[in-house]
């Protein structure tokens, strides 16, 4: 945002142009009781100062060290198309585009983010993004609630990442709605548990393909005996993952739910990212947030316009499908132009090289002694090791050689204490990787 200093004579000619003497008549609407007596600022700083200022601060951010962090939030190779494009003013600056003749553009991208989200998921319908991955989830919940009409129980695996766990349980909090956790069985779900929980009483099941331990699983027999009780699958998933994963559609989920971040967005310390929300066209109306359509105006131009608007901004409060204000365009937009530059074969370039990565990562530290690798289950670009030292001192070590080596499981479960979650992504050389591995060595 560019610097706008004013002098007083500036200021002096706008208080004149808009008919008041002070700017503190800016505030006269608020009872003089109400207003701050005085502020507790600094004096004001040049445009150097400020700079210098943002920089000191931004410095105390540590992004030097070789990054082996995921858990949700990846560190992908990002196209410089992806930044050059979606910096335009024209995307950049937009925002609702509830006007429809004025935001053509903004919509027909919003229109090709969902056809490839389609593609992508096998999903016959989406919507134009939704906040984060974890509102995603808890929507698609609710989605479920109101097509299976009179049930009120939510199964959801913790496989499940922990923090959209979270969400789900804050989100239907106040629902009436039961929400079960199935615990895990090592690594995975644990599947006869589960067949013996689905009843005519489940709405649906959430579970997450990779799950949160990085491990790739089979659901088909679960989804059946959903779809028997007439139960909704929902499936949350990695993005990147589907490269070379079956799809939504392969594994006959009902509802698809993910995180975009790693579709061209930067992990910019925790944000901003978006979620993806698609389904099967027969649940299409209980989609919350808003569908973009292409049609032909009255002189048979191809238009664009929000089609489907089912938030409470449009819709009388308890009518609306959710309350949930936030999707994000500019996120979306990154993400359609990431995947328009990879195209269907470079995705699954991308996403084969993400696993063989990891895979390589995975068997150079399986032959290291006091090293075990908790998964039995195949996976994606993640993994868990367990060590022979606490997962803090593990991490603090190899932080010293330069490392962020994964995410201490023991913040998120119990009797986790040596365990860590590694993630590999195609931005990880093999000079890197190799470094971590004798790195790993030399620490233990």
């Amino acid at each position: 945002m560019p610097y706008t200093p004013h002098t007083p004579q500036d200021v002096q000619r706008m208080l004149a142009q808009i008919g008041i003497k002070e700017e503190s008549n800016l505030f006269d609407a608020i009872p003089s009781e109400l207003r701050a007596k005085s502020f507790n600022l600094s004096e004001g700083l040049s445009e150097f100062e400020v700079l210098e200022n943002f920089h000191t601060l931004a410095n105390q951010n540590d992004t030097s060290k070789v990054n082996f962090l995921g858990g949700g939030y990846y560190d992908h190779i990002i196209p410089s198309a992806v930044d050059a494009l979606s910096t335009r003013s024209e995307f950049y600056t937009a925002y609702t585009p509830y006007q429809a003749e004025a935001s053509q553009g903004t919509l027909q991208v919003l229109y090709e983010y969902q056809s490839m989200i389609c593609e992508l998921t096998g999903m016959e319908a989406t919507n134009a993004s939704m906040y984060d991955g974890g509102t995603a989830l808890a929507e698609a919940a609710l989605m479920a609630i109101r097509i299976c009409k009179k049930r009120k129980k939510i199964i959801v695996d913790s496989g499940v990442n922990p923090i959209y766990i979270k969400i789900l349980k804050t989100y239907l909090a106040y629902h009436e709605i039961e929400v079960t956790v199935l615990h895990v069985k090592g690594d995975g779900s644990d599947k006869t548990k589960l067949l013996g929980m689905i009843d005519e009483s489940v709405a649906g099941y959430i579970f997450q393909n990779p799950n949160f331990f990085g491990s790739i699983e089979d659901y088909s027999q679960i989804i059946k005996k959903l779809h028997d009780v007439k139960a909704l699958a929902i499936m949350s998933s990695y993005p990147i993952a589907l490269g070379i994963l079956k799809s939504a559609k392969d594994v006959d989920a009902d509802i698809f739910c993910a995180d975009g971040q790693s579709l061209g967005n930067y992990l910019g310390f925790g944000g901003p990212s978006f979620g993806i929300l698609a389904t099967k066209e027969k649940y299409i109306r209980n989609l919350p947030g808003r569908i973009v359509g292409m049609t032909e105006d009255k002189e048979g131009k191809r238009s664009y316009v929000l089609t489907l608007q089912a938030r409470e901004q449009h819709i009388r409060r308890d009518k609306a499908t959710s309350n949930i204000c936030s999707n994000q365009n500019l996120m979306a937009l990154r993400a359609t132009i990431f995947m328009a530059l990879l195209g269907k074969e470079g995705f699954v370039k991308l996403s084969n090289q993400n696993y063989n990565n990891a895979t390589y990562l995975k068997n150079g530290l399986s032959q290291i002694n006091g090293v075990n690798i908790y998964n039995q289950n195949p996976t994606f670009n993640e993994f868990v090791i367990e060590l022979p030292i606490s997962s803090s001192k593990f991490i603090q070590k190899m932080e010293e050689k330069g490392f962020f080596a994964g995410l201490k499981l023991d913040t998120l479960y119990e009797n986790f204490a040596n365990r860590v979650l590694v993630s590999v992504t195609e931005k990880r050389t093999k000079i890197q990787i190799d470094k971590f591995i004798s790195s790993v060595k030399e620490i233990l």
